[in-house]
């Protein structure tokens, strides 16, 4: 029984929608491709400490680069001969400017569902979701186990750092890369007794492509001057509350006076708190 083959594809979106193709499917998939996303940090330098204090500035565009393979021989190789640049020239046109959008057009790589990317956050329905599902509920029980003895070793601070995970992650899962065509290197390495290419390798880099609506859903980002609800979970303490919105678990007294908390360690599960804007 032989196993049918997907083909990876670039989608393009078009400004005119009339205009072709909509679809590019490679003529062969590639044997590799590499992701490279770095982000920038700024260094804070404090006299008398060992090493500067790292400060996140911003993400990077990701990056995406692949070879494709493109093969026009079948066609034959005399007279009449089928040119490779019949197939090479619909990814070239790609870094073309498009008149309506003043712009290349948007691209989205897409190959399988299980692209690198598609289980951040523990994506359900594959067995890597499961696992890291898995693995985070299992961190999650142990924090909890431990939780009364990490305060009591350490602090509020120790229980902050064990039951605080970040936030949700999900929202920023993928399953294709949607991208802008950076650059292009054309390779032609046979010809017809003619000249006509016949054979070439495109070595192609896509940069990722996110419009600022895009970002700000997907990232739903938290910030310390404005207001929000939070719903308590089993085992949370108010320390852990305020480390997760303010990024410092000693200010859980603003969280307590806003919802009129007498007992930080009485509190009830499922009971939603207020979380004030620090000054």
């Amino acid at each position: 029984m032989s196993t049918q083959i997907r083909k990876a594809v670039i989608y393009v979106e078009w400004q005119d929608r009339a205009r072709e193709p909509k679809q590019i499917d490679v003529q062969y998939n590639p044997t590799e491709f590499t992701l490279d996303k770095q982000v920038t940090l700024g260094e804070v330098g404090i006299p008398g400490l060992d090493a500067p204090v790292q400060q996140f500035v911003r993400g990077n565009a990701e990056k995406l680069t692949l070879d494709l393979f493109f093969d026009t021989t079948e066609h034959g190789m005399g007279a009449g001969a089928v040119g490779v640049n019949t197939e090479t020239d619909k990814v070239y046109q790609l870094l073309k400017i498009e008149p309506e959008r003043h712009a290349p057009p948007v691209l989205t790589f897409v190959w399988n569902d299980q692209f690198p990317g598609s289980t951040i956050g523990g994506a359900p329905g594959n067995v890597a979701g499961a696992a890291a599902k898995a693995v985070s509920g299992a961190a999650m029980g142990l924090a909890a186990s431990v939780a009364d003895t990490a305060v009591a070793a350490t602090g509020s601070l120790g229980a902050a750092a064990l039951g605080i995970a970040g936030p949700a992650l999900g929202n920023q899962r993928r399953n294709g890369f949607r991208c802008v065509l950076e650059s292009i290197k054309q390779k032609f390495t046979l010809f017809s007794p003619d000249g006509v290419p016949l054979r070439a390798t495109l070595t192609v880099t896509l940069r990722e492509y996110k419009t600022l609506n895009d970002q700000l859903e997907q990232l739903n980002l938290s910030s310390p001057d404005r207001t929000h609800a939070h719903v308590l979970a089993q085992s949370e303490s108010l320390s852990q509350v305020a480390f997760r919105y303010y990024e410092r678990c000693g200010d859980w007294r603003a969280v307590a006076d806003q919802n009129a908390i007498d007992d930080p360690r009485r509190l009830t599960i499922g009971r939603v708190l207020e979380i004030p804007k620090l000054p």
